[in-house]
């Protein structure tokens, strides 16, 4: 059974933004990674970098409609450490703060709503 499981359960994120530039700003600012934008496809959008683009898990931004105000998906976004400096930018750069800080095993997150009212955690 093991073999046929796939290397990772999630292959792509997308979250739809009302404004791509805005929203580019803010997730670049949040977990300081610039994101690449293209516009080779039928739409223009911005890429989460990853340090492996052929091996890793990312994700992108597109122009869309996205969910009310927290009842959409979560997706969580790696952030570098301390995940306090992360959470002040998120409200520096206009999203919110919907949680305390949760400590699992694997490390610490914060549940957030971007600018749009997308619900995303950021992970440290």
């Amino acid at each position: 059974m093991s073999d046929t499981l796939p290397l990772n359960a999630v292959v792509w994120a997308e979250i739809p933004v009302t404004d791509l530039d805005r929203a580019r700003d803010f997730y670049a600012a949040v977990v300081q990674n610039e994101l690449v934008l293209r516009e080779d496809g039928p739409n223009p959008f911005a890429i989460f970098d990853t340090r492996d683009p052929q091996g890793s898990v990312a994700g992108h931004i597109y122009p869309g409609k996205p969910a009310p105000e927290g009842s959409g998906p979560t997706i969580h976004l790696a952030v570098p450490a301390p995940l306090e400096d992360a959470m002040e930018r998120v409200t520096k750069n206009g999203g919110k703060l919907v949680s305390p800080i949760i400590t699992i095993p694997a490390g610490r997150f914060v549940y957030c709503l971007d600018p749009d009212g997308n619900s995303f955690g950021i992970f440290a």
